[in-house]
């Protein structure tokens, strides 16, 4: 596969960075740190970044004299703009990232149980959390403009295998309206934004469609009904991922060929279909051959239907 000139730009603290050591997502296993929030992390299995253990707002008293980190900070920010001045300016399509947007942030500040729990008994407490958060996420998305970036990712992961891990009605009253500050900056730019959200996501597509998600990813195959939120995303919204990781991972090659082949006619026949893994995880590399190979030789027009007996 021939890959574009993607170029990804990241502030300092995006992969789970501290101040003081080396130590991110990519840690040796064992490693614990502090990242930029006051997150503590613990490093427990290679090739899957470090669990948060220790959260700074897990007292909601805390919130009085939590210290916000500053987007402006040199140390945060500039990471920004020394990644994108080491790119040609005929060969730039930047890529910034907010990694852990607002949801997954809040919980690694909180906790997940007891954020789940604020929502109900202190939800003001709740709407600060996430206003500090998404006040950082704006300071970092000027900068990010300022840098010259086309494409941004965000990601929050709001399902598990079989249902949405929030309330949907939770998403609309808490999330969105953080979300939408966020969203409508970068569509004043005419930024397209990538979201990333694992698990059944299928009650938020009118969610995702309605903020102005232009690729939603990662389509987990064994989660979602994919030919409904083709359906209901066509023309509207792009898809990315939607091959099986299991797949990938377990192979053998054939089952991949015969997985792309069909992921490709069901997602892609009008177009607005990346084709890729619906996860991150190391893979063997023979497997990710195939799995290349077999886009090439399935994703080119007109598509031909895979055998339905295969």
């Amino acid at each position: 596969m021939v890959e574009p000139p993607i170029h990804h730009i990241y502030y300092h603290g995006c992969n789970h960075h501290g101040f003081g050591d080396d130590h991110a997502h990519d840690s040796p296993v064992g490693a614990r740190w502090f990242d930029i929030w006051g997150t503590g992390w613990h490093k427990i299995h290679e090739g899957v970044m470090g669990l948060p253990k220790i959260y700074p707002l897990a007292d909601t008293s805390n919130l009085n004299t939590y210290q916000w980190p500053d987007p402006d900070d040199e140390r945060i920010c500039g990471a920004i703009y020394q990644t994108a001045a080491q790119q040609l300016a005929e060969d730039r399509f930047l890529t910034g990232h907010h990694r852990d947007t607002l949801w997954e942030k809040a919980y690694m500040l909180v906790g997940m149980e007891n954020l789940m729990v604020y929502f109900y008994t202190e939800p003001a407490f709740a709407r600060d959390v996430l206003h500090g958060i998404m006040d950082f996420q704006m300071g970092v998305a000027e900068h990010y403009l300022n840098a010259g970036v086309d494409f941004v990712k965000l990601s929050d992961d709001l399902g598990i295998q079989n249902a949405p891990l929030l309330n949907p009605r939770t998403v609309n009253e808490f999330l969105v309206p953080e979300y939408r500050r966020l969203f409508n900056l970068y569509k004043r730019y005419g930024v397209l934004i990538d979201f990333h959200s694992c698990g059944h996501i299928e009650p938020f597509i009118d969610m995702f469609i309605e903020l102005g998600v232009d690729i939603l990813n990662p389509l987990q195959a064994t989660a979602n009904d994919l030919s409904r939120i083709r359906h209901r995303t066509q023309r509207r919204m792009a898809l990315r991922g939607g091959i099986s990781s299991a797949i990938v991972m377990n192979g053998p090659v054939e089952r991949i060929d015969a997985e792309v082949h069909h992921r490709i006619w069901q997602l892609g026949q009008e177009g607005g279909y990346f084709c890729g893994p619906d996860q991150s995880l190391p893979y063997p590399q023979a497997h990710l051959n195939a799995l290349y190979e077999a886009i090439e030789r399935h994703g080119s027009y007109p598509l031909i239907p895979p055998d339905p007996e295969q």
